[in-house]
Order: C-alpha cells, then structure tokens, then sequence
C-alpha cells in the first residue's frame, strides 16, 4: 500500500496536497510503520527517517512546518525558510501564502482539515479534535482567508460517526458555543443517542445516556457559519480502517498520519 495519498478535491493546481497513510514507513512494533509523530515514543532516528522520505516522495524542498499540537486554537504562519524544520510552534493549525512552504497536521483519530482559496494563492491546515473543533479552530482558520466564500476545505481521515461514542457532557459543551440558531441545529443533528446497550459494561458503545457524534457533520457545520460551503472529503473511519490508518481509540500507543498541503514552486 502506497504511503500516502491525494486528496479528492478540486483544488487549484497550484495548490499540492497529500495525506499519509501507516504503510511504507521504517518504524516497528506498535507504530507499524509510516509514524511521523515524535511524542508518541517511537524511535527518533525511525521518524525523522519516515518524514524525510515524505517530503522527498512530495518533492517538497524542505521539512513541513511540524507543530505541537495541544487541542487549542493557535494558529502558526509558515514562513518561507529552510530554518522551520528546526521551529516547533505549540499551534493546532498553520498557514501560507509562501510557495513551497508546506502546513501540516497530525492525527490518529483527530479530524485533519485541509484549505485553500480558490485562486490558488493561500493555503492553510487544521487539527480538530472535538475540543478544538469546539472552542473554533476550524472558523478562527477560515477567517484568515480575505474571502471565506471563496474557500474550499478538505476533510481528511478521523474518527467515523459510528465509532465516536461520547458522553452527554460533550453535546452540552457544543451547545454552549453555538454561533447561532442555524449553527445550533446542525450541532444537534451531529449527535445520535447510542441505543446498542451492553449491560455487562456500562462503558462500551451505546451505554446508557451517551451519544455518537459525527465530527464531519460538526465541521461541516462550523464551515457553513463562516461562509465556506465547498467541502470535500469526509468519507473515512480511522477506527475500521486498521489497514490503512492509525487509531488511538482503538490501539491506544499507536502512530501519527500527516495531513499536508503547500503552493507549488512552479506555479
């Protein structure tokens, strides 16, 4: 299996993008083996190894801006500058207008976002877990762009609707940051009560009082508020999909994707 794909997206051709898989890298034992994470302890010399292949593979001209992800709402600018792969901004997105400067996010279950406006000018890349997701990453991203109208977005592998059991405490939290009426229903609509009860433990899916959330659903809603309506992509489960993606829900140590998008030096 290839180690990376191309997103399904019309994006200008200006615009590169690829999303990696778990296959075709160089890291053993539990993060088999395409890991291009740092702080899951894998071996550095096996990660490092793993994305300089990447970025070869891309013909990217130097190391992706590489962040430390912490759940939040920071956005990283990207400069242009061989000196980002010695930089390690806390940020849970990052963007550019630089060609051949590369943003990009890790995930393994976590819904990666990919953008870029329409001209082909300006691009930019989003982890959302569900709490970032919440408190507004994906609209403080797509408020950067001068025309939000004129943004598209990728969704890249996370965690399927079937598979994201969650307490009742996470709907609420939702709730509570809902932009407006609209935003509040399709947030709602997002959740479904979990009926598969297993009484033998109270914790499993479809326990009494949870809910399965829909992270593309989520996004969805929070790129329609701010305006961006053409959206991509959304159609994975890193859970049932062991072959191709890492899951932390599923195997707990485990490895790190990349979600990657750059303007092309030779446009």
């Amino acid at each position: 299996m290839a180690s990376w794909f191309e997103p399904d997206w019309p994006a200008p051709d200006s615009v590169g993008s690829a999303i990696t898989t778990r296959q075709g890298g160089g890291s053993q034992g539990a993060f088999n083996s395409n890991n291009l994470a740092l702080h899951v302890q894998d071996r550095e010399a096996d990660v490092q190894a793993n994305r300089q292949t990447l970025a070869q593979s891309l013909g990217l001209s130097q190391q992706p801006l590489w962040l430390e992800q912490v759940h939040g709402v920071k956005i990283a600018y990207v400069p242009d500058s061989q000196s980002i792969a010695d930089t390690t901004p806390v940020a849970d997105a990052s963007m550019t207008n630089r060609a051949g400067a590369a943003c990009v996010v890790m995930t393994a279950d976590c819904l990666p976002v990919l953008f870029c406006d329409q001209q082909g000018t300006q691009v930019a890349a989003a982890h959302a877990g569900w709490r970032g997701l919440c408190n507004g990453i994906l609209r403080k991203t797509a408020a950067q762009f001068p025309r939000p109208d004129q943004v598209m977005a990728y969704l890249g592998p996370a965690i399927g609707p079937q598979a994201f059991e969650v307490g009742p405490g996470v709907l609420q939290t939702f709730i509570d940051q809902a932009q407006d009426a609209k935003h509040l229903a399709a947030i709602k609509e997002a959740f479904v009560q979990a009926t598969n009860t297993d009484s033998s433990n109270a914790e499993v899916k479809g326990a009494q009082g949870r809910y399965l959330a829909d992270l593309y659903a989520l996004a969805r809603a929070d790129l329609a508020h701010c305006g961006v309506t053409a959206v991509y992509g959304g159609g994975f489960c890193t859970v049932s999909d062991s072959e191709r993606f890492y899951s932390y829900r599923r195997e707990a140590q485990t490895g790190r994707m990349a979600s990657l998008v750059w303007l092309k030096s030779d446009h």
